[in-house]
C-alpha cells in the first residue's frame, strides 16, 4: 500500500512527493521518461508489506523500458495471474511486478482479472498511452486534473493542488449538501476529478494535444442465481473463507479492526484460523459509556471467544471536537459521516502494533444491512399517496427521527432515482436553497449513470437496485474514502475482505430475498454465521460503527462558536440564520446529527481550501 503521484508536462521533486509520505514511509522513488510528444514524471512512496526487498520498489519498469507503473494497493490473486504469464521470469514476489507484467502482456483490459484493492498509473510506451485505473469498489482513491496541456494524478489531493491550484465549485457544494459526499468523478473543486470506481482513464500521449477518456471495466451483475438457500449458504461460506485466506497475503503481521458485531467477528474467526500466530484486534469506544454506541464490552467478549489479543481506546466529546478539523484535513473532502472520528483513534491505536488490518466494512451494502433497504421492501405494501397523509400525523405526534421522516417522504416518489435521492438526502432542495441559495443539479445524473451502467432496471427488486448503487457510490466515496485516508495517514493498510470480487459477485447474483426481507437483514450472512459463531455474538443488537454525536451536539455550546462566526470563510457561502435553525432543531430533539457534522466538515474544509 502506497502513495502515488504522476504528471505529464510538469515536473516535481521529493518536496512535493513528501506530501504523501505518510502513505509510504518505507521508501521513495521518482523516474522521468518521455513518450510520444509528452514528458512524464512518476513518483512513489512505499509502505512495504509484500516483498520487503528492493525487488518491490517503485516506480517499477519492465526490463525493456516499454512499460512503467506506480501502484497503490494489493492484488490478492496475483499468484494465479503469474501462472498465466508463461515463462516470464520475476525478480521478486511482489504483486506490483505481477500487475506490471500482466498489463504488458494482456493490455489494460487485463485489469478485469485483478481481485484486490488498487489505484495505479500505467505507462505503455509501445501504445503511447497512460492508463489510470481504480478498483471496482473504489477502495483506493485516485484524483486527477487535466488543464492547459498538463495532467497530474495522485492518491491524494494535496500534491495535485501544490502543482495546479484550483478553486471551489459551487455546483458541487450543493451536491455534497444533498448526498453527504461528492460522488466520482466530482470533487468540491472546479477542475479536480476522481476516477470512478471500476473505471479506466486513458490519456493519449502520441499527439501534441493531450486527450483523455474514461470507460468502465467492472463486471456487470450476473443473472439471478436460483441455487437453493441451503446450498447457497454453503457456497457463501466457502467464498467467504477463501476471501479471508487470500487477504492475509503479507510478509508482516496482520491485525483486525474488531467491533462488537457479526461482520468483524466472522472476519476475525477465519483470519485467526488461517494465521500461524495469535492475532491482534483493536476496538474504539467512548468515555461517556453510551450503551447505544459503545462496542468495547461486546468486542472484548468476541476477542476472548476467538482467542485474540485485544487493545482498546476510548474517546470523548473533547477528543471528538479536537479531531474534526484534523480529520477533514486528512480526508480532504467534507463528509456527513461521524464515524470518521472514531476511525482516527482506532487507526492510531492499531498503527502502534501492526501495518496491516482486516476490516468488516462493505457487508451492509451488498447484503441488505441498512434500514433504507427495508423502506424499499415496505413500499410494496404501502401505497405512496398514504405518505402524504401520515407525515402530518407524525409531525403532530412529535416524531423527530430523521431516517423515518426521510423514508416516509420518499414513499410517495414514483421516479426511482428521485426516490433514492430523497432517501439519501442530508439536506433537501428547500434546505440547500435556504443555506446557500444554490440548487443541486448534479446528484441525479451521478445516480443515473451507475443505475444504467449496472443494469439496475433489470433487477427485480428496487431494494437490490439500491444495494447495487450503494456499492459503487455511497461506499467508495464516503465510507471507504475516509477509511483509506485516515488509515494511510497512520501508515496503516486496511483491507476489506467483504468486497472480494468472487464473494460480491456471488452475493449480487442471489435473489434479493436471500439478502433482505421484511424485518430481516443480511439473511445469508447470518445463516452462515450461525454455523461458525456462538449465539452470544449472533444475537447482539447491531450498533454500527458510529459515535454518540447525537447527544454530544445537544450539550455543546461550541457548535455556534464554530459555525456562526460572521467573519469566517464559511459565512461567505452560508446563511448563518439558516445554519442556526439547524442547530436549534437538533437542540429541540430533531435528529440533525449528520447535517451538523457535514456543516462542520465544510467549515473546516473551507478554512483549508476555499
Amino acid at each position: 500500500m502506497c502513495g502515488i503521484l504522476g504528471t505529464i508536462n510538469m515536473d516535481f521533486d521529493d518536496t512535493v512527493l513528501s506530501l504523501v509520505q505518510r502513505r509510504g514511509p518505507d521508501g521513495a522513488g521518482i523516474v522521468r521518461l518521455s513518450s510520444g510528444y509528452q514528458r512524464i514524471t512518476l513518483g512513489h512512496r512505499r509502505l512495504a508489506i509484500v516483498e520487503l526487498s528492493p525487488a518491490g520498489d517503485q516506480p517499477m519498469r519492465t526490463e525493456d523500458g516499454a512499460c512503467s507503473i506506480i501502484y497503490n494497493g494489493e492484488v490478492y490473486n496475483h499468484q494465479t495471474l503469474r501462472s498465466e504469464l508463461g515463462t516470464t521470469s520475476f525478480k521478486g514476489h511482489s504483486d506490483t511486478e505481477t500487475v506490471l507484467r500482466y498489463l504488458q502482456q494482456y493490455g489494460i483490459q487485463g485489469v478485469q482479472k485483478f481481485n484486490g484493492i488498487f489505484a495505479f498509473g500505467f505507462v505503455d510506451e509501445t501504445k503511447g498511452k497512460l492508463y489510470l485505473a481504480r478498483d471496482p469498489f473504489g477502495v483506493k482513491p485516485l484524483y486527477y486534473i487535466h488543464r492547459n496541456g498538463t495532467f497530474v494524478f495522485a492518491s491524494e489531493i494535496k500534491p495535485i493542488l501544490r502543482l495546479v491550484p484550483d478553486s471551489l465549485d459551487l455546483a458541487n457544494l450543493a451536491e455534497v449538501l444533498r448526498l453527504r459526499y461528492c460522488p466520482s468523478p466530482d470533487t468540491l473543486f472546479s477542475n479536480l476529478r476522481k476516477v470512478r470506481p471500476g473505471h479506466i482513464l486513458e490519456v493519449d500521449l502520441s499527439k501534441p494535444d493531450l486527450t483523455v477518456k474514461e470507460y468502465p471495466f467492472l463486471a456487470l451483475p450476473l443473472k439471478t442465481n436460483c441455487t437453493p438457500f441451503s446450498e447457497a449458504v454453503e457456497r457463501y461460506g466457502e467464498l467467504f473463507e477463501a476471501a479471508i485466506e487470500r487477504q492475509l497475503m503479507s510478509d508482516i503481521e496482520v491485525g483486525i479492526l474488531l467491533s462488537g458485531g457479526i461482520d468483524s467477528a466472522l472476519v476475525a474467526a477465519y483470519a485467526q484460523k488461517h494465521s500461524p500466530c495469535r492475532m491482534k484486534a483493536f476496538t474504539v469506544g467512548f468515555k461517556e459509556r453510551d450503551g447505544s454506541a459503545d462496542e468495547i464490552q461486546d468486542a472484548e467478549a468476541t476477542a476472548r471467544i476467538l482467542g485474540l489479543d485485544h487493545d482498546i481506546v476510548r474517546i470523548g466529546f473533547e477528543d471528538f471536537l479536537s479531531s474534526i478539523r484534523k480529520c477533514v484535513q486528512i480526508v480532504e473532502e467534507p463528509l456527513a459521516t461521524t464515524s470518521m472520528i472514531p476511525m482516527y483513534a482506532l487507526s492510531e491505536l492499531a498503527a502502534g502494533h501492526v501495518k496491516v488490518v482486516l476490516s468488516g466494512q462493505g457487508a451492509d451494502e451488498s447484503l441488505g444491512g441498512y434500514g433504507r433497504y427495508q423502506g424499499e421492501l415496505y413500499r410494496r405494501f404501502f401505497p405512496g399517496f398514504l405518505s402524504k397523509m401520515i407525515l402530518p400525523i407524525m409531525t403532530f405526534a412529535g416524531i423527530k427521527d430523521d431516517q423515518i421522516i426521510r423514508g416516509l417522504q420518499a414513499f410517495g416518489v414514483t421516479d426511482i432515482i428521485k426516490r433514492f435521492m430523497s432517501v439519501y438526502a442530508v439536506f433537501d432542495d428547500e434546505s440547500i436553497a435556504a443555506l446557500t441559495g444554490l440548487k443541486d443539479n448534479l446528484s441525479e445524473e451521478k445516480l443515473r449513470y451507475f443505475y444504467d451502467l449496472l443494469g439496475c432496471a433489470n433487477l427485480t427488486h428496487t431494494a437490490a437496485q439500491m444495494m447495487a448503487l450503494d456499492l459503487r457510490l455511497n461506499l467508495p466515496d464516503d465510507l471507504l474514502l475516509y477509511t483509506d485516508k485516515i488509515t494511510m495517514h497512520h501508515s496503516l493498510e486496511c483491507r476489506v475482505p467483504m468486497l472480494d470480487l468472487d464473494l460480491v459477485g456471488f452475493i449480487t447474483s442471489l435473489p434479493c430475498s436471500y439478502r433482505a426481507r421484511l424485518h430481516r437483514k443480511k439473511i445469508i450472512h447470518k445463516a452462515f454465521a450461525r454455523k461458525v459463531l456462538p449465539p452470544a455474538i449472533i444475537h447482539r443488537k447491531k450498533k454500527g460503527f458510529r459515535s454518540p454525536t447525537d447527544l454530544w451536539f445537544r450539550k455543546s455550546t461550541a457548535l455556534r462558536d464554530l459555525l456562526l462566526s460572521p467573519g469566517s470563510r464559511f459565512s461567505s457561502y452560508f446563511d448563518l440564520k439558516a445554519v442556526d435553525r439547524v442547530i436549534t432543531e437538533h437542540e429541540k430533539g430533531y435528529d440533525r446529527e449528520r447535517q451538523i457534522f457535514l456543516l462542520l466538515g465544510i467549515n473546516y474544509w473551507m478554512e483549508e481550501y476555499a
